[in-house]
């Protein structure tokens, strides 16, 4: 199945400052989430965002907030109790998922949209945790749980279909 632009938002999960440092490959999981959502701007698919205890933790990078439409706060390790499924744009049932850490709060947010009924695609290079055993451990998990294993690039150009897209050429400029 493909991801369409016209029925994805892209989630980013927990891309905050204070929690970056911890990441194993933290800035270039702040790259590609900021990447992710320059992109999902150019081929109007809305962004949202969430922030765990934004209170103690503080916001999310600037890059990535600076993009977002809309931004959860959230308490549990899983947004959907805290309001996120409210959130989603109505008829948008692809849910494109990014952010940390992976094998919590990625994780059992994309695991309870899918119990929702949404179809949800991982972007595994826009995805991290403090170490890298836990986040692959993860991955595996959300393949195995039906979410669709995929990278920043595989986003793209899945959402503009060809190369006659109005923006490929400025989607094209961004990956390089």
């Amino acid at each position: 199945m493909l991801m369409k632009a016209e029925q994805s938002t892209l989630l980013l999960v927990d891309v905050q400052a204070k929690l970056m440092p911890a990441i194993s490959q933290g800035m270039e999981v702040v790259d590609r989430c900021t990447l992710l959502a320059t992109i999902a701007g150019l081929l109007e698919v809305p962004v949202i965002a969430t922030e765990q205890v934004p209170d103690k933790l503080g916001p999310n990078v600037e890059s990535v907030r600076e993009l977002c439409h809309h931004t959860v706060s959230k308490y549990h390790f899983d947004a959907c109790p805290d309001g996120l499924i409210d959130a989603l744009p109505e008829g948008r049932q692809h849910i494109v998922i990014g952010g940390c850490e992976t094998h919590v709060c990625m994780l059992q947010t994309a695991l309870s949209l899918l119990d929702a009924g949404y179809k949800v695609w991982v972007v595994a290079d826009a995805t991290g945790s403090r170490n890298d055993f836990d986040r692959d451990v993860a991955l595996d998990r959300l393949h195995q749980s039906g979410a669709r294993i995929v990278t920043t690039e595989m986003v793209a150009f899945e959402w503009m279909v060809d190369c006659r897209h109005p923006r490929f050429r400025d989607v094209q400029a961004l990956i390089k």
